[in-house]
């Protein structure tokens, strides 16, 4: 997932915290606090959207320790000292099911390639290769039987998380735009004077501050325990918010002409950036189809 470390670490620690009793909690939290737990969802946003139905590793169970194995073509967080990884695995039926372990990236077996990115980010992207590691019993998190419940308990921290990324990178294409329309003068007057570029600026100032809006609901419902609800405004919010930074990245770079595509002026990356928003964590066609089926309850679509 190209935008991983940015939201999925939040999104795990959603999922990995509520799906361990106490001690196991003081476990994992230190790790959290100190930055050298790194998490990896396991998403492919390479590929189709329904990748959680499609798993690509397997663990199974050798006396007090677990085997884990798999391919996952797929980008992840950078690797430093942990991952956390998901598993499927069900001895008694042999059918597929979701687990979370914790995979120690030293460990053997493990392996992890950097991808290059176009996005300019400080942070490294990785694919891992996952062959018969060996973990220890305490490297499953939470109840086996509980794994896609701890899954999905990081699905709307994780879309609220990558809303704010949009609006926050929205807010920041505004600025720029703003700023310089106010400094640059054509024949004595500032360029920000003439409606044909004050218009679409004022046009996303207003989209940038409805995305924030349903932000905050998203999050005040939330932490009210209202899931469904906040599902539903997780969703709006996150395409929401990608829609004002793609638009507000693309007015930005547009009010600096033919500035706004060199590198003096640090706008043109942020159409990149800004893009990746309406990919991942999840596409904008998938949130579509969730207000489509939930919200309107129209017939699934795909």
């Amino acid at each position: 997932m190209a935008l991983g470390v940015v939201v999925a670490e939040r999104e795990i620690e959603g999922g990995v915290v509520p799906g361990g009793d106490g001690a196991e909690d003081e476990r994992r939290r230190p790790r959290q606090s100190g930055d050298d737990l790194v998490r990896d969802h396991g998403d492919d946003d390479q590929g189709d959207d329904e990748n959680e139905e499609k798993p690509v590793e397997k663990a199974r169970r050798v006396r007090s320790t677990r085997r884990l194995s798999g391919f996952p073509d797929l980008p992840v967080l950078p690797v430093e000292d942990r991952t956390i990884g998901r598993a499927f695995t069900d001895e008694k039926t042999g059918k597929l099911k979701p687990c979370l372990f914790v995979v120690p990236t030293d460990a053997e077996g493990f392996e992890a390639k950097s991808i290059p990115m176009e996005i300019v980010s400080p942070e490294l992207q990785f694919q891992v290769f996952i062959d018969d590691v060996r973990l220890p019993a305490d490297a499953l998190v939470g109840d086996e039987d509980a794994g896609l419940v701890q899954l999905f308990a990081g699905l709307n921290p994780e879309r609220i998380m990558a809303a704010s990324f949009s609006t926050g990178l929205a807010r920041y294409a505004l600025d720029k735009a703003t700023a310089y329309v106010k400094e640059r003068e054509v024949w004595g007057t500032p360029i920000g004077a003439h409606q044909g570029l004050a218009h679409p600026l004022a046009q996303s100032k207003i989209e940038i501050e409805l995305a924030r809006l349903m932000t905050q609901k998203a999050s005040a419902l939330y932490e009210a325990g209202d899931d469904m609800a906040a599902g539903e405004a997780a969703n709006m919010a996150k395409y929401a918010a990608a829609e004002a930074a793609c638009d507000a990245a693309d007015r930005a770079v547009q009010a600096h002409g033919g500035n706004g595509i060199t590198q003096e002026y640090g706008v043109a990356g942020l159409l990149v950036a800004a893009r990746a928003g309406r990919i991942a964590p999840v596409s904008r066609e998938m949130i579509l189809n969730f207000v489509g089926m939930h919200s309107l309850g129209l017939p699934k679509s795909y």
